[in-house]
């Protein structure tokens, strides 16, 4: 029995000593673990701030370039930009004179001349025009060519003045989210050279203008960038120093901010040879005098006509002039025209823009309607405005 005894002890006692190596080996390896967690966690700690420290290098060093991208554009354009002031016979206020002012850019030089761009709404009316360049200098500028439809205007002046010449760019490549500039002198002369940044908040916005001759539609650049009155007539350049558009105050309501509106350069490239040779712009002429649908009362009232409660929007014929494209075409008193060559018209301003679109000579299709009852006809467009 102590001999069994004796092997069982002696057993236990084998057995206990292999239990204390396995728990050894097990302390080991939860120290090993425990140390390569550690070395594993420092490690993309410092990756971690490795990455955060790289990102924000690289975001600082985009900044940096994009500053410095900026600044190499409005040092391009700067000196290109005008300070315009006008004198204008008004018999209406004290004295007959009237003072304006606004801003331009030269966009051009041919031999002994250069040529201005700025809005027709600056020098509307002027008997002077007074041009101020960044180094102070002053001239007289003529004006050579305006359009009331586009808003834009050229005057030219002595080419030995000019101190720098802006570079056109196309507003067409314009996207939401692109840095633009302007420059100018919001409030007068003594903020002349004033820049304001911005993004292009919109594209193709289309804004009604109330002009000498009625309402009209013109499309414009949107930006964030302020624009002021005195900044009328200066350029919306983007990221390269090019000119996208014709900064305009009279396209800003009151209480509106932070939605300034250009003239994009497009627009005025269309018309530019013809404005700096003093030429009209020609534009088609119906023979029709217009309203709009949506105000019934003066319909009535003016033109004794009531519309269909079917027609919800169009642009009305209050006048048709016999003898004239409109009138040659079918078209009648009363009659409301809601599409042009199957673009909907909301209303008259928007179908003097859809009409302007084409050239004398052209022929388009018009749907209207006559009480109830939708028609078509095509116009020919062998009129111009007089």
């Amino acid at each position: 029995m102590s001999q069994i005894g004796s092997i069982f002890n002696y057993g236990d006692g084998v057995m206990e000593k292999k239990d204390n190596k396995n728990s050894i080996y097990k302390i080991i390896i939860i120290i090993l673990m425990i140390v390569i967690i550690v070395l594993l966690g420092l490690l993309l700690s410092g990756k971690v701030e490795i990455n955060k420290k790289t990102k924000e290098t690289v975001v600082s060093s985009k900044t940096l370039e994009e500053e410095s991208d900026l600044k190499k554009a409005i040092k391009k354009v700067y000196d290109s930009v005008v300070y315009i002031q006008v004198e204008a016979i008004n018999n209406r206020t004290f004295g007959g004179l009237q003072v304006a002012s606004g801003s331009g850019f030269v966009y051009k030089k041919d031999g002994n001349d250069a040529y201005i761009l700025t809005n027709n709404h600056v020098i509307s009316g002027a008997s002077k025009i007074t041009v101020t360049f960044i180094n102070g200098k002053e001239v007289e500028a003529t004006l050579v060519g305006s359009d009331e439809f586009t808003d834009a205007a050229v005057l030219r002046v002595d080419a030995d003045s000019v101190v720098a010449v802006a570079e056109l760019g196309k507003s067409d490549d314009a996207e939401i989210g692109d840095t633009v500039f302007t420059v100018g002198a919001p409030l007068g002369k003594e903020y002349m050279g004033t820049i304001t940044k911005g993004i292009v908040s919109g594209t193709n916005r289309m804004v009604n203008v109330k002009l000498d001759s009625g309402s009209y539609i013109m499309e414009t650049i949107q930006a964030d960038a302020t624009i002021n009155s005195g900044n009328s007539g200066g350029p919306l350049c983007n990221i390269l120093g090019q000119v996208i558009g014709i900064t305009s105050s009279k396209l800003v309501g009151e209480g509106v901010e932070g939605m300034g509106f250009s003239i994009p350069i497009e627009t005025v490239n269309a018309i530019i040879d013809k404005l700096e040779n003093g030429k009209e712009i020609e534009r088609p002429y119906l023979g029709v005098q217009l309203a709009d649908v949506s105000n019934a009362y003066n319909l009535q009232y003016y033109y004794n006509i009531n519309i269909s409660k079917n027609v919800k929007y169009g642009a009305l014929l209050g006048y048709v002039e016999q003898g004239k494209p409109a009138a040659n075409a079918g078209l009648q008193l009363g009659d409301v025209i809601v599409e042009v060559d199957g673009k909907k018209v909301e209303d008259s301003s928007h179908f003097r823009y859809e009409l302007y679109k084409h050239k004398v000579g052209d022929n388009i299709k018009v749907k209207y309607y006559r009480g109830d009852d939708m028609k078509e006809t095509s116009i020919k467009l062998d009129e111009r405005i007089k």
